[in-house]
């Protein structure tokens, strides 16, 4: 197994907190995993077996706990008396009701909770009613290229071309990898996550009749690929539309948005909202999409040649999460700043290109900065090594030597 230390050491800095501990993200991208490492952290430090309760929902012998009642009776039937008792839900999503389940038992003494689910939905509705403030979500990712190139060693340009082809989620960076494995093994997942994981999201939103019902898995895949092929570009929900009119579909604005937001909370897309420099807000129109995993978008797309550039953007959008930034895409007067994070409270722009050499694409990402007149540290990243330096207090670094650098 992959250690993924940065996760595990949140899970133990929760341990014991009376607070529901939540992690998410796309399939396949570790959780279970993690889960395991954890228990394995806690036999390790005195806590017994019988302490430890875990259930995975896509195993067969967890299939008649698909029930709340029968969940919650099983459960307490095994709590340690006088002892904590660590109980572990795996893809908690595909048990109907289950917030009330987790409700009950979290005002239990003794008891600490860790579920996991691949759909953002689940946090939304009665969960989050039920949870408010008693609730903390650990976002999971697939590895950053530090975690991958501690596996793939060699070069790290070489380890870097691998990890933009075939992507990043775990079991990828171990395989005995030919292409046709690779695209079959992203193949299994990317229809698992359109098809299982929306229907997952489907059932919970039976009962809510402002939602449309996500049952056009041919749009699905339609409105995926065009986000895929739009990264780096801000897009809205029109657009979105009138590209697959154009394309034959007939389908509104507000069926798009709705398939939008199912691919966002199945974590295969994360939108970044538009953020105005000079006024500090944000603005609601033309968000700027990034696909969770290269090697999917490089599976879901037809075979030619990509703009690195946006490639790279995308890597550096999910390193700056990892990091902890809240990420937004910035406008200032008329000019486009590709990153503006913040972390308590404190700005930091970004820019993201491949190659700096030729004078007019250095003019044009750090023409922006120039112009911007506070103190918040400014920083462009790119692939060439010509060019790094610090330009009047603008820092030009290596994006090899960023991804790898302890932050």
């Amino acid at each position: 197994m992959i250690i993924r230390q940065e996760y595990l050491e949140q899970l133990i800095s929760w341990k014991d907190e009376m607070v529901v501990k939540v992690v998410t993200g796309i399939r396949r991208c570790g959780k279970s995993t993690l889960l395991l490492q954890y228990q394995d952290y806690l036999r390790k430090n005195g806590i017994t077996e019988e302490q430890i309760i875990s259930i995975n929902f896509e195993e067969l012998e967890y299939e008649h706990l698909l029930e709340y009642h029968l969940l919650y009776s099983y459960i307490t039937e095994r709590l340690c008396e006088n002892k904590m008792t660590y109980i572990f839900l795996d893809e908690i999503q595909k048990v109907p009701d289950f917030q009330k389940a987790v409700d009950s038992l979290y005002v239990k003494k003794n008891i600490d909770i860790y579920i996991t689910g691949s759909n953002a939905y689940m946090l939304s509705g009665d969960l989050a009613t039920l949870l408010t403030g008693r609730h903390v979500e650990i976002s999971m990712l697939p590895l950053s290229f530090k975690e991958y190139f501690s596996i793939a060693g060699g070069n790290p340009e070489v380890a870097f071309v691998e990890y933009m082809k075939n992507g990043a989620l775990p079991y990828i960076a171990v395989m005995d990898k030919t292409e046709e494995k690779v695209d079959t093994y992203l193949e299994g997942i990317y229809n698992t996550v359109i098809v299982k994981d929306i229907e997952d999201r489907q059932s919970r939103k039976e009962s809510d009749p402002g939602k449309r019902k996500i049952n056009d898995i041919a749009l699905l895949k339609s409105i995926a690929r065009f986000l895929a092929s739009s990264i780096g570009i801000p897009v809205s929900v029109k657009s979105a539309a009138d590209y697959l009119i154009s394309s034959g579909r007939k389908v509104s604005p507000n069926t798009v948005s709705d398939y939008m937001e199912a691919l966002s909370e199945s974590y295969v897309f994360y939108p970044a909202e538009r953020f105005d420099v000079i006024g500090k807000q944000l603005l609601k129109t033309n968000k700027k999409w990034y696909m969770v995993d290269l090697g999917l978008r490089n599976h879901i797309l037809p075979r030619r040649n990509y703009d690195l550039g946006f490639s790279i953007e995308n890597i550096v959008f999910f390193e700056l999460l990892r990091r902890g930034y809240k990420v937004n895409i910035g406008k200032y007067e008329n000019s486009e700043i590709d990153f503006v994070t913040q972390k308590q409270g404190i700005l930091t722009y970004f820019q993201v290109t491949a190659d700096m050499t030729a004078k007019a694409t250095f003019d044009r990402e750090m023409s922006p900065f120039y112009r911007i007149k506070d103190n918040y540290e400014k920083i462009v990243l790119t692939l060439d090594r010509f060019s790094i330096g610090n330009y009047e207090g603008i820092k030009v670094i290596n994006v090899f030597d960023w991804l790898l650098e302890n932050e």
